[in-house]
């Protein structure tokens, strides 16, 4: 049976139930407007997704997972001498840097990050190869389709919400004098310190995702999170429009205010729930 169409026809729910409820084995292609995807599949289980095809590697991915700090990543891939991931996995466990656990949760992580945008992806041509698998030496994990249309769903569900309360991203933040909420300590994770620190009316919320490398996904959940707990407002941003290039990414960063601890302390534990 071929499959192939474009997303905005047969999107990713339908693509992946189908998938799921026929067994499939192969690898499934979409072409987006900047990315290309693809995703690998077993007997109907999602076993392997990488967007681009960079950035897959395992030291990558438990780089970015936080297991191996990136000193350690390039130490490792100078050493590897032409190992597979598979091989360079069982040696990084024999050797005591990473469990397997750790490898597990790491790849897993990495599958399904890159998976959950393509649920908001409008358009997008797409086509499945039963012969096509993933690269021979990665290590694949096998995951049930049927959670990650849940969450995806729910993502989707989410995403619309977000773009109905913050449809423009060339707007800018600024904090609110008195937010509605009572005042208490936060833990915010990197990706939330980076937003956080930028907000300024300065600072368009594209520019802020565009200098953090933020997906519109990944800023419009930090900003509207911020927002719905009444801690930041919309306002007409003050400089010019977001820079498209290197220059225009330096001249940002000298706009990058200092932020201090007594303004952090705003930010309140519903921003970790969304």
């Amino acid at each position: 049976m071929a499959l192939k169409g474009n997303l905005r026809d047969f999107s990713t729910v339908q693509l992946l139930n189908l998938i799921n409820l026929a067994r499939k084995t192969g690898t499934l292609t979409i072409d987006g407007t900047e990315t290309q995807a693809n995703l690998s599949f077993k007997g109907g289980k999602l076993i392997y997704a990488m967007l681009d095809k960079e950035g897959d590697r395992l030291t990558a991915v438990l780089q970015q997972a936080g297991k191996i700090t990136g000193e350690q990543a390039r130490t490792i891939l100078s050493h590897a001498g032409g190992r597979s991931d598979k091989e360079l996995g069982r040696l990084l466990i024999s050797a005591g840097h990473v469990s397997q656990t750790d490898v597990v949760k790491s790849i897993r992580a990495y599958v399904l990050n890159n998976v959950y945008p393509l649920f908001t992806w409008p358009e997008g041509n797409f086509y499945f190869e039963s012969s096509l698998k993933p690269v021979e030496d990665r290590i694949t994990v096998p995951i049930d389709l049927e959670n990650v249309i849940m969450e995806g769903s729910r993502r989707l569900e989410k995403w619309e919400r977000m773009q109905e309360e913050l449809p423009n991203l060339d707007v800018a933040l600024r904090f609110a004098e008195n937010p509605r909420t009572n005042l208490r300590d936060v833990n915010l994770n990197a990706e939330e310190w980076r937003v956080v620190s930028f907000i300024n009316p300065r600072n368009t919320i594209r520019q802020i995702a565009q200098h953090n490398n933020m997906s519109d996904f990944q800023i419009r959940k930090i900003a509207y999170g911020l927002m719905q707990a009444g801690l930041v407002e919309l306002v007409q941003p003050e400089g010019a429009e977001a820079p498209s290039d290197v220059s225009g990414r330096a001249a940002m960063a000298q706009r990058r205010p200092a932020v201090k601890r007594n303004v952090i302390v705003r930010l309140i534990d519903r921003i970790r729930e969304l």
